[in-house]
C-alpha cells in the first residue's frame, strides 16, 4: 500500500501529504484551460481555476475571497494566519492565466497535465502553476497538521499577468489594497531554480530585480494608391525602415547591481575572468539559460507583429508594428531616447503597457531565511541574485512599496533546458523538483 494515501499516519514524515500531493494538485490545475489572448472575449478559465483554488483551501479550513475586475477575469485571496499577527505580512502571489498552446506542436496536449517521464507536462507547468501548486500543497498541510507561520502569510492567485496585470495584480492594488497593504515583502515566480555548476556546487538564481516593460504599436502613415504607380511615400516601407532599424539594433551593455553580482559569483564558481564589456562570452558556459540572463544585461526592443493593407495592388494609407520593450532598473529615460532615434521621422509611437523596472537588495533577513533554507535542502546550493529580462506581478505590488523577490525554488536536472520551457512547446517540471520546492518553502516560511 502506498503510504502516502489515506488518513495520516502518526508516525509520517513531515510534509509527507504535501509532496505526495503536489504534482496532482498542479496536474488538476493544468487541465484548467486559463488561456490569456490579452483579449476577454477571447480568454478563458481564470474564474474556474479561481473557485477551483478556493476549493482546495476551503477543503482544510482556509477562507479565500474571489475578486473580478471584468466578469469572468478573477483573483483570489486568502490569508494563512500566524503566530503573530502583529508583524507585516508576507505575500506570495502566483498568476493562474498561462500563453496560448497550440496542440499540434505539442508531444502531449498542453491542458492534459500529463505526468510523464517523472515530469508534469502542461501549459503552465513552470509559468507559473507549479508555484501555485507548491504552495497550495504546503498550506494545506499545515492546516492539517495545525502548524502556523510566524506570521500572516498573505495568498494572491491571480488573474491577467500575461497580459501585463491590468486585470489582475494592478486592478487589486488600486482597488482593494487593504487585501495586502500590511505585507512587507513577497516572493512569487521565476527565481530560487538551479543551475549545475558540478556534481558538488549549484547556483540558485534568486530574482532581485525585473526589467521594465514598453510595449508599444508604432504606426506609420503614407499616400495610398494603386500598386502599379510609383510610390515615394509608401507606408509599408517607412513602417518596415524603423522595424529594421529597431530589430538590428544592438543596445549597449549595462551592468546593473544585481547582475554584477551575479557575473562575481560565475565568476568564482566556475574558475573564469569575465570581461565586463563582453559578459556574454563567459555566460555561455551556463547553457541554454544565457539567453535569459544575457537579456538582462541591456535594454532591449524587439518587433512582434506586422499589420497592413488588404489587397496586392493597393498601396496603403497606414501600416502598423508591435514592440516588446524591456529596459532595465534606471534606464527608462535613456532607453526612450534611442528608441525614439531609432523610430525616427514619421512613424507614430503608442504604448499598449508601459510598466516600471523593478530592483531591491540581496540581503536582509529574509533573504538570508532563503539561502538557509536552500542550503539546507541541497548542501551544494549558492545562492546568487540575478536580474529577470522578462516581467512579473510584483511590478503592481512593489508600488505598494512591498519588497519583491522571485522565489519559487527548484532543484532541476542538469540537462533541462529550462529557459526554453517559459512559454515554450513541451512545457513541463519535475515532479522531483516540485517536492523540493515543497520543502524548501516550508523551511523559509517557518523561519519568516
Amino acid at each position: 500500500m502506498d503510504p502516502t494515501s489515506g488518513p495520516i499516519a502518526a508516525t509520517e514524515q513531515p510534509l509527507a501529504r504535501a509532496q505526495a500531493e503536489v504534482a496532482e494538485l498542479l496536474s488538476d490545475l493544468i487541465r484548467i484551460d486559463t488561456t490569456n489572448t490579452g483579449d476577454t472575449a477571447t480568454g478563458r478559465g481564470e474564474r474556474a481555476a479561481a473557485e477551483w483554488v478556493a476549493g482546495k483551501l476551503g477543503e482544510v479550513g482556509i477562507d479565500g475571497e474571489i475578486h473580478e475586475s471584468e466578469r469572468g477575469r478573477a483573483s483570489l485571496v486568502a490569508r494563512v494566519e500566524g503566530a503573530d499577527p502583529s508583524r507585516p505580512a508576507l505575500l506570495i502571489h502566483g498568476h493562474l492565466d498561462v500563453v496560448p498552446a497550440d496542440p499540434a506542436e505539442w508531444s502531449v496536449h498542453p491542458f492534459s497535465g500529463e505526468e510523464r517521464d517523472g515530469y508534469i507536462w502542461g501549459r503552465g507547468a513552470v509559468d507559473m502553476k507549479d508555484m501555485d501548486a507548491m504552495t497550495l500543497a504546503l498550506v494545506r498541510d499545515w492546516a492539517r497538521t495545525g502548524i502556523k507561520p510566524p506570521r500572516d502569510v498573505v495568498l494572491a492567485f491571480l488573474a491577467d499577468e500575461e497580459a501585463g496585470g491590468k486585470l489582475g495584480a494592478r486592478w487589486l492594488v488600486d482597488e482593494h489594497p487593504d487585501l495586502v497593504g500590511d505585507c512587507s515583502e513577497a516572493i512569487s515566480e521565476v527565481g530560487g531554480f538551479s543551475i549545475t555548476v558540478r556534481d558538488d556546487l549549484r547556483l540558485y538564481l534568486v530574482q532581485t530585480a525585473e526589467k521594465g516593460l514598453a510595449w508599444m504599436r508604432l504606426t506609420a502613415g503614407g499616400k495610398p494608391g494603386h500598386g502599379s504607380f510609383v510610390h515615394d511615400d509608401n507606408a509599408v516601407t517607412r513602417l518596415c525602415q524603423a522595424v529594421a532599424r529597431i530589430g538590428n539594433h544592438r543596445f549597449p551593455t549595462v551592468l546593473t547591481p544585481p547582475m554584477r553580482a551575479f557575473l562575481d559569483a560565475v565568476s568564482d564558481a566556475y574558475g573564469i575572468e569575465i570581461d565586463a564589456d563582453d559578459p556574454e562570452h563567459a555566460l555561455a558556459r551556463l547553457g541554454s539559460i544565457s539567453r535569459m540572463i544575457g537579456a538582462a544585461l541591456r535594454n532591449t526592443a524587439n518587433p512582434t507583429m506586422l499589420t497592413a493593407g488588404y489587397k496586392a495592388n493597393v498601396v496603403p494609407g497606414t501600416a502598423t508594428a508591435t514592440v516588446d520593450g524591456r529596459f532595465l532598473h534606471g534606464q527608462q529615460e535613456v532607453f526612450e531616447r534611442e528608441l525614439a532615434a531609432l523610430i525616427g521621422e514619421g512613424v507614430q509611437r503608442d504604448w499598449i503597457v508601459h510598466d516600471q523596472a523593478v530592483e531591491t537588495t540581496f540581503d536582509g533577513p529574509l533573504v538570508e531565511q532563503m539561502v538557509s533554507a536552500l542550503k539546507a535542502e541541497d548542501g551544494g546550493a549558492r545562492p546568487v541574485p540575478f536580474t529577470m529580462s522578462g516581467g512579473t506581478d510584483a511590478k503592481s505590488f512593489e508600488r505598494l512599496s512591498i519588497r519583491c523577490f522571485g522565489f519559487s525554488p527548484l532543484r532541476l536536472p542538469p540537462d533541462l533546458d529550462f529557459a526554453a520551457l517559459f512559454h515554450g512547446i513541451d512545457e513541463r517540471v519535475p515532479v522531483e523538483s516540485l517536492r523540493f520546492g515543497v520543502r524548501v518553502l516550508d523551511r523559509f516560511l517557518r523561519a519568516c
